[in-house]
């Protein structure tokens, strides 16, 4: 978000956000359906369309038929939390023998993904890991930038209550200089430097910093990614931070195939900008405005080159009722390209009731005929294009 916003408050015109009312409730079932060979078909997701043109190769899930590490031995209570921690502290392939019915494992520290080994980790979707409130679930931290090829797979699995609340505190300073904190990202799961593919999974509950003008992702973080994240027949639902509530990504391409992203809610406000002539305390290099709020569904921010696109692609997507904050923007998508360099593409997707603050919206670009990618969007690309899909304040 850093610098991002200068042109929003040259460009947004203030006035009441139109919007649609949302198009039906998405359900998630608590077992998971098996087909005649024993494969895991999906949960979570869209339930009322998907992407016609089909997914990407690399939506496909990971076969785990052969794992290098299996938590649990048949029974709900051999699925413990040391085991699974040892696991994935190892990477590889995980998945799981709890017995027959859904499991829930309580995860009680951070578990630390490998940082030079792919991991898949595969719950039939059948078990669940939970936060407790307290808690982040996973972390992939590199101290390096889109510089990692590792992948993180994630797939048929649950991730609700994680929480990770903010420890760094911006200097105190009067308003309208930037308040809250500069850490505190991804509830369930925060990705430096690595790659991220999200299949059939669904994330309720978890929460991140609740205000800050750079810190994001009440369920996902991704920072800095090589590749981005690929989140496919997902349910992101009632994740909370103080921007980009479900997911919030910086310097990471986001694709999202066949999700439900629902009643997530941006809670910073007031956006932020760099502005010497409104606060004269620094932070983060900048003399920062504004608490964040931006965000309310999903977020991403970041400067394009040829090598490493800042882009974002919807395709397949029920985007309804998340809420940005107040005097912020974009309640179901942020994306600011910041050089122009980054293109949106929204494809048989629907997104309506959504909110935002204050003005709400805006749409910046540089080339096409797509000018207005509606209310619930707010956007600096090179170019837009909208496909047959439903947007709020878009005719």
């Amino acid at each position: 978000m850093r610098g991002s916003t200068t042109l929003i408050s040259l460009l947004c015109a203030c006035g009441s956000s139109s919007s649609d009312a949302p198009v039906g409730d998405g359900a998630t079932a608590d077992a998971p359906t098996v087909d005649a060979v024993g494969t895991v078909q999906p949960t979570n997701g869209n339930p009322d369309g998907m992407c016609a043109a089909g997914l990407p190769v690399e939506a496909n899930p990971v076969d785990v038929s052969q794992p290098d590490t299996v938590v649990g031995t048949g029974t709900a209570d051999s699925c413990t939390f040391a085991a699974l921690d040892a696991a994935i502290t190892n990477g590889g392939v995980i998945t799981f023998a709890c017995g027959a019915a859904p499991t829930t494992i309580m995860v009680t520290q951070t578990m630390h993904l490998p940082l030079m080994k792919d991991t898949v980790i595969d719950g039939a979707n059948k078990v669940t890991l939970d936060g407790g409130g307290a808690v982040q679930i996973l972390r992939f931290d590199s101290p390096n930038f889109q510089a990692l090829e590792t992948r993180v797979t994630i797939q048929h699995l649950a991730f609700k209550h994680g929480a990770i609340a903010g420890s760094m505190p911006i200097p105190t300073a009067p308003t309208p200089c930037s308040q809250g904190f500069n850490d505190g990202e991804g509830g369930a799961i925060y990705v430096r430097d690595g790659n991220l593919t999200v299949i059939d999974a669904l994330f309720e509950d978890n929460t991140g910093a609740p205000l800050g003008p750079d810190v994001g992702g009440g369920a996902i973080r991704m920072l800095g990614s090589k590749h981005g994240i690929l989140v496919v027949g997902s349910t992101f639902r009632r994740n909370r931070a103080s921007n980009g509530a479900a997911i919030g990504c910086l310097f990471s391409e986001l694709d999202v195939y066949d999700s439900l992203i629902e009643d997530n809610v941006a809670t910073g406000h007031d956006a932020n900008n760099n502005d010497p002539t409104m606060c004269s305390v620094m932070n983060n290099g900048q003399n920062e405005i504004g608490s964040g709020g931006n965000g309310g569904a999903l977020y991403s921010d970041g400067i394009s080159t040829t090598q490493r696109p800042v882009e974002v692609k919807l395709c397949g997507d029920k985007i309804v009722n998340n809420a940005a904050g107040a005097n912020a923007f974009g309640g179901g998508l942020f994306f600011t390209s910041n050089n122009f360099g980054g293109s949106l593409a929204i494809t048989d997707t629907t997104m309506t009731g959504n909110t935002g603050g204050h003005c709400g919206h805006w749409t910046a670009v540089q080339t096409g005929s797509v000018t207005n990618a509606g209310t619930a969007v707010g956007t600096n690309a090179r170019s837009i294009t909208i496909t047959n899909s439903t947007l709020q304040g878009v005719n």
